[in-house]
Parts: structure tokens; C-alpha cells; sequence
């Protein structure tokens, strides 16, 4: 018996143990003279014949002897593999939150799913428009949105004016100058909308989306720290495809 987070803790290991033995064990079968072995011995055919050494080379590697070899670390890889799937079925725990349960008895992988989702809801949160403070909002229910208090303005025009400078006399002619002088024509009425909501809204939102992560984290590792039994599958699979 042990817990799942020790046979969570272990898997990788074995499984990169696993992918070393193999890749080493198919460069070997690359390699078919380190499997062929030879003896050789001469014998003369009478006792005054030449004697000539004899020719030995043994052979380096078996296919058996791979086969065992990757056997086992595949056995092993196999039924950690196996163990923490098996329990994985099984590992459950509630997501609570201030001692609500949000979510009630959550397998183990989905509580995983879930961490790195809400990661993304809390960028996706952070990253929201909110209000401009400088202004003062109220929420219009006519056009769903906020709108400010309406604010009025002036609208000018230029209108030329002629200023006579010297009135005409039978000598000279009246000397004039015009200019443009802004004369009130009417009144802006300004609201002002948005779609965006407010900094406390979106704050509320984050805390909200970022207590719910730490519950889904909090809610893994109890998940994780569950009993569980060990499940042997490699043995089978290897009788079957190597034989007994």
C-alpha cells in the first residue's frame, strides 16, 4: 500500500528508465555481429601434422537476455503506470470554498483540468475593462450599461462684424475693419456610456476565480494523498507478447 502521490512522484522516473532501456536495446539489434559467436579447432590428421591455434569468439549480446532486460523495466513501468490510472478512478475530493462546497467529490483528473482552466478565467478576470474613475457612473437599465450624469456644454459660431474705424468724409472713404466674433448658437447636452464594469466588480470576480483555484489545489492534494493498492498488469502483457 502507498499513496497516489508517491506512485504519481515515481512514474516519470520509471518511464524515462524505461525509454533509455528500449532505445538502447534497438541500437544493439542494429548490430547483428555483436549476436554470432564462433569456435573453431584444428586437428591434424596424424600426429606429424601441422598443429594450428584454435578460432574463438564469443558472443556478446542475446536476444533473450534484451528481452529480459527490457521486460522488466517495461514490467515495472507498466503497473506504476497502472497503480495511478487504476486510483485515479477512484481519487476523489469536494472543491470547498469558506466551507461551501462548490463541487462535490471530483475525480482526481478533472481537478487537474480544472487548475490549469482557472488559471485561465483568472487572466481572463484581471485582463477585464473597468470604469474610468475620473468619472461618476450609474448602472442604465434602458441601455444596459453605465452612463454619466448628462453634462452641458456651449456651442459657438464665428460670424464676421464689421468695426468702422473712421466714419467716411467727401475727402475719404470710411475706413473699416471686420472681424469674427463667436456668438452662442446653442447647447451640447454629453452622456457618457460604457460597457465596462466596475474596479470592484472585476476585483470581487478575481478574489472569487483565485479562492476557487486554491480550492481545486487544496482539493488534488487531498485527492492525491489517498491509499492506494498496487495493480499488476506488466506481467500479463509480457507472458502473453514473450511468453512464459
Amino acid at each position: 500500500m502507498g499513496k497516489l502521490n508517491q506512485v504519481i512522484a515515481v512514474v516519470g522516473p520509471k518511464k524515462q528508465r524505461a525509454a533509455a532501456v528500449l532505445t538502447e536495446a534497438y541500437h544493439k539489434i542494429q548490430k547483428p555481429p555483436l549476436f554470432d559467436g564462433i569456435s573453431r579447432v584444428y586437428a591434424p590428421k596424424d600426429a606429424e601434422g601441422e598443429a594450428l591455434p584454435s578460432e574463438q569468439k564469443l558472443i556478446q549480446l542475446s536476444v533473450r537476455g534484451l528481452i529480459q532486460e527490457a521486460r522488466t523495466v517495461l514490467t515495472e513501468m507498466f503497473d506504476a503506470v497502472a497503480t495511478q490510472d487504476f486510483a485515479n478512478c477512484e481519487a476523489k475530493a469536494d472543491v470547498s470554498v469558506d466551507s461551501t462546497v462548490i463541487l462535490s467529490q471530483v475525480p482526481v483528473t478533472h481537478l487537474l483540468f480544472l487548475e490549469k482552466q482557472l488559471t485561465d478565467v483568472e487572466t481572463f478576470v484581471r485582463n477585464l475593462p473597468t470604469l474610468d474613475p475620473a468619472e461618476s457612473w450609474t448602472f442604465n437599465a434602458a441601455s444596459d450599461c453605465y452612463a454619466t450624469n448628462p453634462t452641458q456644454s456651449v456651442r459657438t459660431k464665428k460670424v464676421p462684424k464689421a468695426f468702422v474705424k473712421y466714419e467716411a468724409t467727401k475727402e475719404h472713404p470710411a475706413q473699416v475693419d471686420v472681424f469674427n466674433e463667436d456668438v452662442l448658437v446653442g447647447y451640447w447636452t454629453t452622456v457618457k456610456f460604457s460597457g465596462t464594469i466596475p474596479v470592484k466588480e472585476r476585483n470581487e470576480m478575481l478574489e472569487r476565480v483565485r479562492a476557487l483555484k486554491e480550492a481545486v489545489v487544496k482539493a488534488r492534494e487531498e485527492a492525491n494523498s489517498r491509499e492506494v493498492s498496487p495493480v499488476s498488469v506488466g506481467k500479463s502483457i509480457f507472458d502473453y507478447v514473450f511468453g512464459k
